[in-house]
């Protein structure tokens, strides 16, 4: 695991000092290691967290004759197995690393010996001959890949604050996605919240010409499969055929010439491959926990449990309020954007812990993506069928379950509540059914009411992907649309704060040949009746407990909603309420302060929203004021109010 930064074209006469802040900014990425090259047109960067050939894998790295150069990030699985036909055909190597089968690939397939690859990676290949920038990013967005491109200078790098240590390129913000960002909390397309920078999208790769007029041009490698389930197999075919593919995925993840490790939650995804590896390895395993002393929202208890039956060498770390707010600025700026999920800054200490012991450690994301493992899906389902129903109702039986919702007393307050949350009580478009169901901190109409100026809509980019997926089943299409929009936002979180640390976080069931298997099994081995990820719990039983593999699915809560109501809250609060930054000049400050009143009053419960907002706010302080997260919250957050 690495970080990687450079640019073209950029004619300044300090140009190896201006890579040297930007390689700076991500030394967390890469504390082993450093390296540069330069040459009249390319500069390219690199810092190494060393995980495979530890002597030899120094980076950037060239091929026979010096004519291609490369820096990058990630790991290639199956590189030792396109080895031999590489030096079949004449390539001579001269390291153990991957590195290098990306290098002898490109030589003997061209661009499309990224199709060859299975792993995780983003790199930056300089043909020095042709004057070719070939730039990539895996399949599924497990590494980051962001750019600048104003039509003369080009720029990459691993995060985006290393972009912003290059002098031609500013911290501003693209306004026109403010809507999406408050609504979902994350950008689900290539443009991102600072205006002009880009993220290489998942399954793409760019080519820039330097000639007289340079040109950018991108083209896509792979694409998330939408053909219809296969049929043909039964179900104890499908059950078994995951069952060695989960194995064989996590065996090839295994490689490394450092520690490996395992984040456990106490949940299916993350118990069966810990169960998996402590199988596969002949050392001790070792699972890294985390929880809050607010035990009601702690898995701990259940991942200690699964640590004793399999038999890990378990670490665990307890999460207060006082280090949550406390590190909140700081992982702002890992991260980049603001923070969508407040687990992300529990993921960050659990990384911490596991860097004291491991350089490389193994997750269980993706799984709910693949396989329905969300109860969203088994709602919106449900709801449809009531729909159905409904409409064929007779009328005066409709005209009496309508007034039941809005107020008569048919029905209790608690029923009433949980209607509200279906097509009855929210409508029966997709925005309102399930976007602000689901997803949304702000629904559409809110942040129309709240953002000064308006703006498009922010459900736009997700409605993109669902339509693309309407040739899918229902069920298929919700999680086509997650694998393109949530999942790349998850994967980005898990890659920052795991690096925050410098230690390498693999997922396995991300491997892209298992999510091609996912989209062809029937979705009655996904979701069946309430069971979510029904094929993933019953391939397992012979490996895990019924009691862990059918416990009800918590979905790592944070306590965030009882410490904003606490009186240490109040400094957060100022954040919000004073009429500065950024939200004061983007929101309306007599709606952003209604919103805030009702919640502190408990009269309506805006968790979310405060969340959303407060991000928000610290994250225009660091990138577009320029202050230093420490100054922001520091023990402030702990402090009574005054």
């Amino acid at each position: 695991m690495c970080g990687i930064a450079g640019f073209v074209n950029d004619a300044g006469s300090e140009r190896e000092k201006v890579l040297g802040r930007m390689m700076e900014a991500i030394r967390h990425r890469g504390p082993d290691d450093s390296g540069v090259y330069l040459d009249e047109r390319a500069a390219l960067g690199h810092r190494r967290l060393s995980i495979v050939d530890l002597s030899t894998g120094h980076q950037p790295m060239t091929n026979e004759d010096g004519g291609l150069w490369i820096v990058y990030n990630g790991e290639i699985f199956n590189h030792a197995d396109l080895r031999p036909e590489l030096e079949k055909a004449g390539h001579r190597y001269q390291t153990r690393s991957d590195t290098e089968t990306i290098l002898h690939s490109f030589e003997e397939y061209g661009p499309d010996c990224v199709t060859r690859f299975r792993g995780m990676f983003a790199f930056a290949l300089w043909d020095k001959n042709r004057r070719e920038l070939h730039c990539v990013r895996d399949r599924l967005g497990i590494k980051p890949f962001y750019y600048y491109w104003d039509g003369r200078f080009f720029a990459f790098a691993s995060e985006i604050k290393a972009l912003l240590r290059h002098p031609e390129i500013r911290a501003g913000l693209e306004e026109s996605l403010l809507a999406e960002y408050l609504t979902f909390g994350y950008i689900s397309e290539e443009r991102t919240l600072f205006r002009g920078i880009r993220k290489l999208m998942p399954g793409h790769r760019l080519v820039l010409e330097c000639g007289e007029q340079p040109r950018l041009s991108g083209f896509r490698y792979w694409e998330l499969p939408r053909s219809a389930a296969d049929d043909r197999q039964d179900d104890e075919a499908w059950i078994a055929e995951f069952r060695r593919r989960l194995e064989e995925t996590v065996r090839m993840r295994l490689m490394s010439d450092v520690p490996l490790g395992m984040f456990l939650s106490g949940g299916v995804d993350s118990s069966a491959i810990a169960a998996i590896m402590k199988r596969l390895v002949s050392g001790p395993v070792k699972t890294f926990s985390v929880g809050y002393r607010e035990r009601e929202f702690s898995e701990l208890s259940y991942a200690r449990e699964v640590a004793e039956r399999i038999g890990t060498e378990h670490h665990e770390v307890v999460v207060g309020r006082e280090e949550f707010f406390e590190a909140l600025p700081r992982l702002i700026w890992h991260e980049d954007e603001p923070i969508t999920w407040p687990s992300s800054v529990s993921l960050y200490f659990v990384s911490r812990l596991a860097s004291e012991q491991v350089k490389v450690v193994l997750t269980g994301e993706g799984s709910d993506e693949l396989f329905a493992g969300y109860g969203r899906y088994r709602f919106y389902l449900l709801n449809q069928r009531w729909m159905r129903g409904y409409r064929m109702a007779p009328g005066r039986l409709r005209e009496r379950v309508r007034a039941a919702i809005e107020g008569t007393a048919l029905l209790s307050a608690s029923l009433r509540r949980k209607l509200k949350h279906t097509f009855l009580g929210c409508g029966e478009d997709l925005e309102s059914l399930y976007l602000d169901n689901f997803y949304s901190a702000l629904s559409g109409s809110e942040v129309e009411g709240m953002l000064r100026g308006g703006g498009p809509s922010p459900y736009v980019n997700f409605r993109r992907h669902w339509e693309d997926g309407a040739g899918l089943s229902a069920l298929g299409r919700m999680l086509y649309a997650d694998q393109k929009t949530y999942l790349v936002e998850l994967l980005m979180k898990q890659d920052q704060m795991s690096m925050a640390t410098s230690i390498e976080s693999r997922v396995p069931l991300l491997d892209h040949q298992m999510v091609e298997f996912a989209a062809r099994v029937p979705d009655r081995l996904k979701l069946r009746g309430s069971e979510g990820k029904y094929i993933v719990k019953k391939a397992l039983e012979d490996l895990l407990p019924r009691d862990i593999l059918y416990r009800r699915k918590m979905g790592f809560p944070t306590p965030l909603r009882q410490w904003l109501m606490e009186d240490g809250a109040a400094p957060l609060y100022g954040l919000l309420e004073g009429g500065n930054g950024l939200l004061g000049e983007y929101l309306d400050r007599a709606s952003l302060e209604a919103l805030l009143g009702r919640h502190r009053s408990g009269a309506e419960d805006a968790t979310d929203r405060v969340w959303r907002l407060l991000n928000l706010q610290l994250w225009g302080e660091i990138f577009l004021e320029g202050r230093e997260p420490e100054s922001l919250l520091r023990a402030r957050a702990a402090q009574p109010a005054s």
